[in-house]
């Protein structure tokens, strides 16, 4: 009865006229941003942040919101038309849904999209309906040494499952750790590396970073790999030169990979690190090898379309249960959510729930009318993005980046910060250069701050005792598993090398 009642208490906030019109806003944007290869929910969040501060913290967050899950759904539309795709986590549906349109079956395999994205997406806020109370009551018995592991974790997943390069998503994460430094040391209250600048004292605001290092950093790539360049596929969709919606045989035979896929990528979603594209490619793959047909997929199956779309919105969802009860984010999409909950002085936590009823049941019933939302649009408004796709990138690049500076610079009316979104954007496009990780960075800017806190508390609990760590089981729990992370690639290594060398 309480999950009902708090359920009902947070559709009264979801269906107000104006918290109607921003997640509808929030979806609308979200489908757009995903639909740019490469750009992702991370800097399309990143970038309209500073629009959203004239905005209530409830109707703010439903949007940005909207933003990071309607992504999801955008980000499909392209991989199936024209065989890119617009995040990581769409990846997976090229495989089967560009030669599902090379069929001539744009329209079953978009709506066969959009309604495994709406299954994925509606079990995997029920499921954060069901759970998130039982896990902010777990994470309540948490102190400094729990939560301190838990972001060591969370830093530590999100490295080792972007980029190939270990070492160079650990450097991303230490110089995102060095950037958090900069502005007054919370405990001795002595200034730290802001070379005598007062608008360094509360140091580098997250906004020109996320946005200089997603947004700028993304187009300053797109222009070198010259996607400005590069001529508009011409893309032909007509209701009625094909059949528009799948056939009852299509829709009947997906009813397992429905249910599997958002169960697996709602689970997924929860772990720290993993995200929608890891989960959307365990979806496939596990598809793949329980099918009775596994010739068929890469060559147009439907279940390999729905398959990776029921997973990866199911893991965004999945994604907002550590995010909101132990305040930890499990990809750069989340982080700059967290940064938004923190600008609006909403701490992430145990806590949250039961001190913010209303804010958090009405953005997670946000999120169940989002999905209706996302659902109605992708079917109807399919000719729309079909047009959005043959707009010309060159003509984007200069209206994207003059949204950033005068996003960065509407902040805090800062000359200062203006420069640092250049700066970070020169960065964010070295580093995606280099293969390093800007997702880890990012994390560990948000991270690095509380992460230092709540080091700093466990010592002065403890007396400067380090063994705090473990003697604590549950904190001793997680350190036993992020030296496990550490060390298992190690361990595989060297497996790997003894059993060749009895080969020779």
């Amino acid at each position: 009865m309480d999950i009902l009642s708090n359920l009902m208490q947070g559709f009264e906030v979801a269906v107000t006229p104006m918290n109607l019109l921003f997640v509808t806003i929030g979806a609308f944007v979200g489908m757009i941003v995903g639909m740019l290869p490469g750009f992702g929910p991370s800097a399309g969040i990143a970038i309209l942040l500073p629009l959203t501060f004239s905005l209530n913290p409830t109707s703010a967050i439903i949007m940005l919101a909207g933003i990071y899950y309607g992504s999801q759904y955008g980000g499909t539309i392209t991989s199936i038309l024209i065989n890119t795709p617009g995040d990581s986590s769409t990846v997976a549906s090229t495989f089967d849904g560009y030669p599902l349109a090379r069929q001539g079956r744009v329209g079953p395999a978009l709506v066969m999209q959009a309604i495994a994205s709406f299954v994925g997406g509606t079990v995997g806020v029920i499921l954060i309906s069901s759970l998130a109370p039982a896990f902010a009551e777990v994470a309540s018995s948490f102190g400094p040494p729990e939560f301190l592991m838990l972001m060591l974790m969370g830093m530590l997943m999100l490295v080792w499952m972007t980029g190939e390069s270990k070492v160079r998503g650990i450097l991303s994460a230490l110089l995102g750790l060095a950037i958090a430094t900069v502005g007054v040391d919370v405990v001795s209250g002595i200034p730290r590396y802001t070379f005598g600048s007062p608008e360094l004292i509360n140091g580098i605001d997250f906004i020109p970073v996320a946005i200089g290092i997603f947004g700028i950093g993304e187009l300053f790539y797109s222009v070198y790999t010259g996607a400005h360049k590069e001529k508009v596929e011409t893309i032909s969709f007509s209701y009625t030169k094909s059949k528009f919606l799948p056939s009852f045989k299509e829709v009947l035979q997906t009813k397992f990979t429905l249910i599997r896929n958002s169960i697996l990528g709602f689970v997924i979603g929860v772990l720290p690190g993993a995200g929608a594209t890891v989960a959307s490619l365990f979806g496939y793959s596990i598809e793949k090898k329980l099918s009775k047909e596994p010739d068929k997929f890469g060559k147009g199956a439907m279940k390999g379309l729905v398959a990776p779309e029921t997973a990866n919105n199911a893991a965004t969802s999945g994604a907002m249960i550590p995010l909101m009860t132990l305040g930890i984010p499990g990809s750069a999409s989340t982080a700059v959510l967290l940064a938004a909950f923190l600008m609006w002085g909403l701490q992430p936590g145990p806590l949250l729930i039961e001190s913010n009823p209303e804010f958090s049941w009405g953005m997670i019933t946000s999120m169940y009318l989002g999905n209706m939302i996302l659902l109605l649009v992708n079917i109807v408004a399919i000719p729309l993005f079909v047009k959005i796709l043959q707009v010309p990138y060159r003509y984007l690049v200069p209206f994207i980046l003059i949204l950033c500076i005068v996003g960065t610079y509407s902040l805090n009316g800062s000359i200062i910060e203006t420069w640092l979104l250049l700066g970070f954007g020169v960065l964010g496009f070295f580093m995606k250069i280099g293969d390093y990780s800007p997702a880890a960075l990012v994390l560990a800017l948000v991270l690095g701050p509380l992460a230092e806190n709540t080091f700093r508390q466990s010592l002065i609990i403890s007396g400067g005792d380090l063994s705090i760590f473990i003697t604590r089981p549950v904190s001793l729990s997680f350190l036993i598993f992020i030296i496990l992370v550490m060390f298992v690639p190690l361990i595989q290594k060297g497996y790997r090398f003894t059993k060749g060398v009895k080969n020779i």
